[in-house]
């Protein structure tokens, strides 16, 4: 029997006249075995009595629940994550530089090290949350630690002073992002990841907005005050409110589905049931359940995993622009106050064009496009920027680059659950791995804008348009992948993409039970045959 094709001889328990069979692979059989659960083919009781109407209502008021309660502080607190990640670029206007007297390619060195740590702790945080199963504890402890760090960088005197408490900034801030994204994957459908991660990037987005005004207010009024220089104090106010936030952060953020106390019974049943019926499989595994480093393994094997690697990874390259904005805009021949201020506007209009498109694409269902259109625009930004020095058309060059870039982004992140959304180890593994790897691209970026290449900035812009141009044919490779799989699946046969973790009860030719387990690389048979599909 070809590895496709779906054996007969094993049907699942809860519904023997129509479900599809699934292969057991012996190779895993004994590390599973006793992982075994039973998927419902059935609805729970509360769920299975709502009629399609109440059920549709039940649903909206249960999502609107969910994001009234996580939505508002996780992005508060991306805002400050990556505020504390990115204030050295406004500090260095404010004169961090000239006082602890940095010199040749010393800040571009203070900027990358901080991804060295980022990319070191990505993968094995988000696997250790995924054990864990407590993220309403363990993303506020890591919070109050980078807030402490971030404070704490107003007390460095040298070059290895700021080295140093960069490195453990980068380590530990590592912890929020690619931890949120598998968080909301744990509460949402597919479908509704798209805006979602949209209003969670968001707050990068908003930080990169207000970032400039705030450091031009305490450039202006705080410069001298208590014998500190005005970059000091943005280190101390800004990594203050990082540790307060997140103290109240614990008592606002929920765990998952099934174990949050502010859902009814009721709410629990339908929250965890839609996410079941989303992909055809029950999303929670218990942390006694799972290894550390399988859910890695799985991802590694799966070609789209590494595809996407490059789409993201070109993509955060294209947007590295970003870490020396207020540089960049300086060239525009205004002064430090006026350079922040100008920082603000190309943000403003990034979120509410990235808003506008995750939602379109949460809407219509559609990922490619959403992607790459952007890029596009990103990619025309950087060669007007690097074509000419007068002030227009550089600025509205300016105002295009951070939309360009990050409005398909963060459609882009949620296309990563999308279309490898099982089991929830291997959610977790790929996000972290792709995220960390993505963001190695600004270690190397960090050194494309010395002030010698200024104003035009040639091989920063011509890389930053390269990369853009790279992410979308990546784009274009995952599409053609996912078409092709899901014609598969419209016959019938088992894909490459997801594996089932064991998930169901199967009953040979004389109706003896036994475990199942489903093959490495195969999506659910549930799935395939209730409808699910790769998003394109």
């Amino acid at each position: 029997m070809a590895s496709h094709e779906v054996p007969q001889d094993y049907i699942h328990d809860s519904d023997q006249s129509s479900s599809i069979g699934v292969k057991i692979d012996a190779t895993e059989f004994q590390e599973d075995i006793g992982n075994a659960r039973t998927l419902r083919r059935e609805p729970p009781p509360y769920v299975k009595s709502l009629s399609p109407e109440e059920r549709r209502i039940a649903e909206r008021a249960l999502v609107r629940k969910i994001d009234f309660r996580l939505i508002p502080m996780i992005v508060i607190m991306y805002i400050l994550n990556y505020l504390d990640r990115n204030n050295i670029a406004a500090a260095r206007l404010a004169g961090l530089e000239d006082e602890l007297k940095l010199h040749g390619t010393q800040y571009q060195t203070a900027v990358s090290i901080l991804f060295v740590g980022y990319l070191l702790m990505q993968i094995p945080s988000n696997l250790f949350l995924n054990k864990l199963g407590k993220p309403r504890l363990y993303l506020p402890t890591a919070m109050v630690v980078w807030g402490t760090i971030s404070a704490a960088t107003a007390a460095v005197q040298s070059f290895g002073g700021l080295i140093a408490v960069r490195f453990f900034l980068g380590f530990v801030e590592a912890v929020y992002f690619p931890g949120c994204l598998y968080y909301l994957s744990a509460w949402y459908t597919r479908k509704e990841l798209g805006f979602r991660t949209a209003m969670l990037y968001s707050g990068s987005l908003i930080s990169g907005a207000f970032s400039g005004l705030i450091a031009a207010g305490i450039t202006k009024n705080m410069d001298g005050t208590a014998g500190l220089r005005a970059w000091r104090w943005l280190f101390i106010i800004e990594g203050s409110i990082t540790i307060l936030i997140a103290l109240v952060s614990i008592f606002v953020l929920p765990n998952f589905p099934r174990t949050t106390p502010w859902l009814n019974e009721q709410e629990k049943e339908l929250a965890v049931w839609r996410l079941e019926e989303d992909i055809g499989e029950d999303d929670w595994v218990g942390s006694e359940e799972q290894t550390f480093w399988h859910g890695f393994k799985l991802a590694v094997k799966d070609i789209k995993m590494w595809i996407m690697m490059l789409m993201l990874f070109c993509i955060v390259a294209s947007g590295s622009v970003t870490n020396f904005f207020p540089t960049v805009v300086q060239t525009l021949g205004y002064g430090d106050i006026a350079s922040l201020l100008l920082t603000a506007p190309p943000y403003v209009l990034c979120v509410i064009t990235a808003f506008f498109n995750a939602w379109h694409a949460d809407r219509t269902g559609e990922r490619f496009f959403h992607v790459t259109v952007p890029l596009y625009v990103a990619v025309g930004s950087f060669i007007l920027a690097a074509a000419t020095t007068a002030t227009a058309p550089r600025y509205v060059a300016m105002m295009l680059m951070v939309p360009g870039v990050y409005t398909g982004y963060v459609v882009a992140l949620g296309w990563i659950s999308n279309t490898m959304p099982r089991p929830p180890a291997k959610r977790a593994a790929a996000l972290a791995a792709i995220n960390a790897v993505s963001n190695t691209s600004s270690i190397y970026a960090s050194y494309m804008f010395p002030k010698s290449d200024g104003p035009r900035y040639v091989l920063a812009m011509s890389v930053c348009s390269a990369t853009a141009f790279v992410a979308i044919c990546a784009a274009t490779v995952l599409r053609l992948i996912l078409v092709r799989l899901n014609r598969k699946l419209d016959r019938g046969e088992w894909v490459e993409g997801a594996i089932n973790s064991p998930s169901a009860v199967a009953r040979d030719a004389k109706g003896v039970a036994s475990p199942v387990i489903v093959q490495e690389g195969a999506v659910p048979a549930e799935a395939a045959a209730s409808g699910f599909r790769f998003l394109l």
